[in-house]
């Protein structure tokens, strides 16, 4: 059984509360936000509390957050109160560096796409610009800002309602459907520490919408308590729709032939390891036939 570290949220100084909840709620999606204010001066911004809510309509929702250090606003909250716009620029890996170098607390007034090297363009529909390297941008119009508090690290939910989007076509496939290996995003984690949505790091799992999966509770007892399979692997297995026939047991084991030692000294746990490669592999199918000839 695990051991918990308890803790009450309001016990903790600000610094620990706000370490504990970046560090246990991520990968965080970031929004890169650029605003003008009413003077016409852009800011370009990068904020981590951020999502999508809804896609109908389309609203982007992300927080500007009172600083925790001085408690001053950030320039993004002050110009959605006056130039109620934002564009959302989405961030990948090819810019990840020059978007931190934007979250630099420069003066109000200083440009950070200038400070950052990146291309500022106009956007087709608001004012704030876009950012010519984000593989997506969103334009918004802020339907609502939503103050959570007054002291540092009190959210500002900004509640944008997209009215144009734009995509860089390298980004998408022959469908004209954005492609996740491609778009290389990056999440925000804890402290100094990043994520990469690319490579080894992206996994499919298929979504249980078309069918009604039996469950993990609805498995044979000798699977369900398998020191073999983790939680992932009952997970997968929990949603077939049937269990296997005695007939597609037979295939699999006329199939895998010499695979499958019946002598083997330890023939369930044999049967168990075998059925886990399967299903790592992604034959769920193949996997509980296995399962079901090692009762």
């Amino acid at each position: 059984m695990s051991e918990y570290l308890s803790l009450d949220p309001n016990a903790l100084s600000k610094r620990d509360r706000f370490a504990y909840l970046l560090a246990g709620v991520g990968p965080r999606p970031i929004a890169f936000a650029s605003t003008v204010d009413k003077e016409g001066n852009v800011n370009l911004a990068p904020f981590s509390f951020f999502n999508a809510f809804s896609s109908t309509p389309p609203i982007l929702i992300f927080s500007a957050a009172v600083s925790g250090r001085d408690g001053s606003q950030k320039h993004t909250y002050e110009n959605v109160k006056e130039i109620a716009e934002v564009v959302v620029n989405i961030v990948n890996y090819p810019i990840v560096e020059q978007m931190s170098l934007a979250s630099t607390a420069y003066a109000k007034g200083v440009n950070e796409f200038t400070k950052a090297g990146l291309t500022q363009i106009p956007s087709d529909i608001i004012r704030p610009p876009r950012v010519a390297e984000s593989p997506v941008a969103f334009e918004c119009k802020v339907n609502q800002v939503i103050e959570l508090g007054t002291e540092g690290g009190a959210g500002n939910l900004i509640i944008s309602e997209i009215v144009k989007i734009h995509i860089d076509k390298a980004y998408l496939d022959a469908e004209n459907a954005l492609d996740t290996e491609r778009l290389d995003l990056v999440g925000r984690m804890g402290g100094n520490w990043y994520c990469r949505a690319s490579g080894s790091a992206l996994f499919e799992i298929q979504k249980p919408i078309k069918n009604l999966g039996i469950g993990i509770d609805k498995l044979p007892k000798h699977i369900r308590e398998s020191t073999i399979l983790n939680g992932n692997n009952l997970g997968r297995l929990g949603n077939i729709e049937v269990l296997p026939s005695p007939a597609e047991i037979n295939k699999i084991r006329e199939e895998l032939g010499e695979i499958i030692d019946p002598k083997a000294e330890n023939k369930s746990t044999s049967l168990h390891m075998l059925a886990k490669a399967y299903l790592e592999n992604g034959d769920s199918h193949t996997a509980i036939c296995i399962l079901m000839m090692a009762e």
